[in-house]
């Protein structure tokens, strides 16, 4: 199951039952779980922490260090979770003094090209389209799925079950549930397929719509409109995950 082209340092730890093709180099100090595939020609370098059943494409580049001339050397890590689809020349940098650390979450598709720079975090269940690049210090939130050629801001955050349009760039936080696209980016309205095939009821969804109304059309202060929405609109997960994901916003969000 290890190819004899395959270089894989003596201090590296492989699990059970994983493929690595010709051409591919493992690093010291990377540890790989079980049921791993490694296609031809994938890199995995120091500091990567990799779970099991993920699949690599050619090319793939696991653990680089930051693209970030801050970084001076720092014990830091690229951790990947379980079940991912990384396709071919992905780069995942790991982590600088920041964080530590780099982590993609589990039941991921990265298409071609992705990148995902120092200290970002990818959920689980996210679908990121061919050629996105994730500037460090990012979060994407569970099951959000960004098209091809997005381009996000460093420190931004994309909440969960959104669809942001091919070519987009943002600079700004991304409101759950919502679509994103344009030129600039603009707020489209909700993900309805994406909450359809998801499972979410219509009073759910009709209150996610009802509750960015009032953030997105109401006149006032935010503070106010947030405040009104906690009137109005019924505890739920989905409006208090929308409220607390606004409050704890630091670059503002699309509208």
């Amino acid at each position: 199951m290890i190819s004899p082209l395959a270089y894989i340092h003596p201090e590296a730890k492989i699990g059970n039952n994983c493929e690595i093709g010709p051409f591919c180099y493992i690093d010291r100090n990377v540890e790989i779980g079980d049921n791993n595939t490694l296609m031809n020609s994938v890199t995995v370098l120091y500091g990567s922490r990799i779970g099991n059943g993920n699949t690599f494409f050619p090319g793939a580049v696991i653990g680089a260090i930051p693209q970030d001339l801050k970084f001076v050397g720092e014990e830091s890590t690229a951790e990947i979770g379980d079940n991912n689809k990384i396709r071919e020349n992905v780069t995942i940098n790991r982590g600088t003094a920041a964080k530590g650390r780099t982590v993609v979450g589990s039941g991921n598709l990265l298409m071609e090209g992705v990148h995902v720079a120092h200290d970002a975090i990818v959920g689980n269940q996210c679908i990121i389209g061919n050629g996105t690049k994730l500037a460090g210090e990012t979060i994407i939130d569970d099951k959000a799925i960004l098209s091809a050629h997005v381009l996000l801001h460093q420190f931004c955050r994309v909440g969960s079950y959104v669809m942001v349009g091919g070519g987009t760039r943002s600079s700004q936080d991304i409101l759950p549930f919502s679509m994103i696209a344009r030129d600039p980016a603009a707020f489209c309205g909700l993900n309805m397929v994406g909450l359809k095939r998801r499972g979410f009821d219509r009073e759910t969804i009709d209150n996610i719509h009802r509750t960015y109304q009032i953030i997105l059309q109401g006149t006032g202060l935010l503070k106010d409109l947030l405040e009104q929405v906690e009137r109005e609109i019924p505890q739920s997960e989905e409006r208090d995950y929308i409220l607390d994901f606004i409050r704890s916003s630091k670059r503002g969000f699309i509208r």
